[in-house]
């Protein structure tokens, strides 16, 4: 075991500091790797506050890692020291269940072992400790390349903003000529404008705040509606094939399903921490609309959303933070005041 510098919360209310968590030696099939950059998501303050359940303290968050390999196991294959990986949401799943077998880890039938905070049921049961630290080590078949040329902190939160948009966008196939909308224009909804835009969609962008208008039209927005205003909902009814949701606050989306027209779906990616209004089955019933939830992406998908991203110059728009603002930068995250996405600086731990 090795011990190294990490930013950890102790308790539900005590927030982020200075702290150590071990890492494992590299076993046959693990890549140990320095840590460059971790992005930070919304779900780390939910979690860390025990808003998603009570958590398992100490803990270290992040789960949007980029780094360069300092050590490969010896049967590992396709990553060698010196290069720029990445990791996600997860290390580890069963392997055997159908939706692993069909690259789909993030569906694990017994569950997927999330980055930090988790059971590691395959290294003896420890809780998993994420990427506010300065190294992590992580099976071979949970690790990403990022490709030469992407700039390392912009590429930090791809791993989860932008495969979390990326999967339903592949999953709808949406394709040239197709009319997607974005509900919120944060974190994930950013990734969500830029994607569905570089795959040919004209993009709608429903935002309460009139005044992200200008900036939904800065990162590629076709159309913005400002949602509070009944008569721009109005006018935008039946208008759409695919909506993304990826507001995570409590909001009714009978309104946005009015906006699709028939055979529509709506997924939702924001996970509010108390209950949403009920759905009118009818609005479901009248077009044969579809209402869903989708969840980051898996691994091959992953590495299929970093090439695309490549193809296409997509990044995060980023503000690269220290590790002594963690606290201000996730009070700055709740109050909706970053564009669009912090990332650590794990240099700074």
């Amino acid at each position: 075991m090795t011990n190294v510098k990490a930013y950890a919360a102790v308790s539900a209310t005590s927030g982020l500091g200075p702290s150590t968590v071990e890492r494992r030696e590299p076993g046959a099939h693990d890549v140990a790797i320095d840590i460059e950059f971790c992005g930070l998501c919304h779900s780390d303050v939910h979690t860390i506050r025990s808003e998603w359940g009570q958590a398992k303290y100490p803990l270290v968050p992040g789960h949007e890692i980029v780094g360069v390999v300092s050590r490969v196991g010896d049967s590992v294959e396709g990553f060698t020291v010196g290069q720029r990986v990445g990791v996600g949401c997860m290390v580890d799943s069963c392997r055997e269940c159908e939706s692993c077998l069909e690259g789909l880890e993030q569906y694990c039938e017994a569950g997927n072992v999330g980055t930090y905070g988790a059971v590691d049921r395959r290294n003896g049961g420890v809780i998993t400790q994420g990427g506010y630290s300065q190294s992590i080590v992580v099976d071979e078949n949970y690790v990403v390349h990022i490709p030469e040329g992407m700039d390392p902190a912009a590429a930090a939160p791809l791993l989860c903003a932008g495969i979390t948009t990326y999967s339903p966008l592949r999953y709808l196939d949406v394709q040239e000529g197709d009319k997607v909308g974005v509900i919120g224009l944060g974190g994930l909804g950013h990734m969500a404008v830029k994607i569905a835009k570089a795959l040919g969609a004209t993009v709608t962008v429903f935002t309460t705040s009139p005044s992200k208008s200008a900036d939904a039209v800065a990162l590629g927005a076709d159309h913005v509606v400002i949602s509070s205003d009944p008569e721009a909902m109005a006018a935008a009814k039946g208008s759409l094939n695919a909506i993304i949701d990826t507001v995570a606050a409590v909001h009714d989306i009978n309104a946005y399903l009015r906006t699709l027209e028939r055979d529509g779906a709506l997924i939702q990616l924001g996970l509010p921490s108390e209950k949403m209004p009920p759905v009118e089955p009818g609005l479901l019933i009248r077009k044969r609309l579809a209402y869903g939830g989708s969840v980051i992406g898996g691994i091959a998908e992953t590495q299929e959303m970093l090439d695309f991203c490549s193809e296409h110059g997509l990044l995060s728009d980023i503000e690269i933070v220290s590790a002594t603002e963690l606290d201000a930068a996730y009070e700055r995250m709740i109050a909706g005041d970053v564009k669009y996405r912090f990332v650590l600086d794990v240099s700074t731990l």
